[in-house]
């Protein structure tokens, strides 16, 4: 074939496919568009129907990723590809792009189990794979965390779907447990007289349960009063420091010694 030929040859291919591939754009373009209005519009819908927060990010993903592929394929028609044959060839990948990606399906898989069970949701504070955080948004194929620190923590669905994780805001209450040591002389009773007036003191901890305050250890160089009390969940941190700081600065004052570790050496005069 010589040149003049290859040119005939591809003003015939322009003259069959150019106005296919042109209409194939104009689609592609407005097809975009389109998909974009219909997720904004039924991202309006949630939130008028007052749409669970977390299934919001999720729904939304998937029914943009299937009108995508809905648009991909009507353009490959419009182009004028065999889709019985491309259906054959989609399989085919499809079935090689599952193995590759195992972990993301699996990931998938956790995210519809994470939503229909529901083991934690859109602002709970949660700790899994050394991580604590609060939940900002469930994907797809991720769960995304703030930390404490105002960290982002991006986490696959399907570990969090299979391994141990905690949620602390499942439950109202939670418990808040001490452990105070006095040194060896000071006076234990004086000690827990101490403990349970601030603990009283504070509106926060909840009388029912009541209180819990025992020696619960013979140190090496404290005697160690362990406290447990029980408060509403948002008031856990703010309770456990701010008891902390209030025994440290009233045993003092109470006469009482906070202990800490020391070695006494004797030394023997030998002749």
């Amino acid at each position: 074939m010589n040149f003049e030929q290859l040119i005939d040859q591809l003003k015939l291919i322009s003259i069959e496919y150019g106005p296919k591939i042109i209409i194939a754009i104009i689609i592609w373009v407005i097809g975009i568009w389109v998909i974009k209005i219909l997720n904004y519009g039924f991202g309006r819908m949630m939130d008028k129907r007052n749409f669970d927060p977390t299934l919001k990010p999720f729904i939304k993903g998937f029914v943009s990723a299937v009108l995508k592929v809905l648009l991909i394929v009507s353009l490959l028609g419009t182009i004028g590809i065999e889709m019985t044959s491309f259906v054959a060839i989609i399989g085919a990948a499809g079935l090689a792009i599952g193995l590759a990606l195992s972990g993301t399906l699996q990931n998938f898989a956790g995210s519809v189990i994470i939503l229909l069970f529901k083991p934690y949701k859109v602002g709970d504070q949660i700790e899994a794979q050394s991580y604590r955080g609060t939940v900002k948004e469930i994907q797809i194929f991720n769960t995304v965390l703030t930390t404490p620190d105002n960290k982002t923590v991006i986490m696959p669905n399907g570990k969090l779907s299979n391994l141990p994780m905690i949620n602390f805001s499942t439950e109202p209450l939670r418990r808040v447990d001490w452990i105070f040591g006095i040194a060896y002389g000071n006076n234990l009773a004086k000690a827990k007289e101490v403990i349970i007036r601030l603990a009283g003191e504070d509106e926060r901890i909840l009388s029912e349960p009541p209180l819990f305050i025992a020696l619960s250890e013979l140190g090496a160089n404290s005697v160690n009063v362990t406290v447990r009390a029980w408060v509403k969940s948002p008031d856990y941190w703010n309770v456990f420091f701010q008891l902390n700081e209030q025994v440290y600065n009233t045993f003092e004052n109470e006469g009482l010694n906070i202990p800490f570790p020391q070695m006494d050496v004797h030394l023997h005069k030998t002749i």
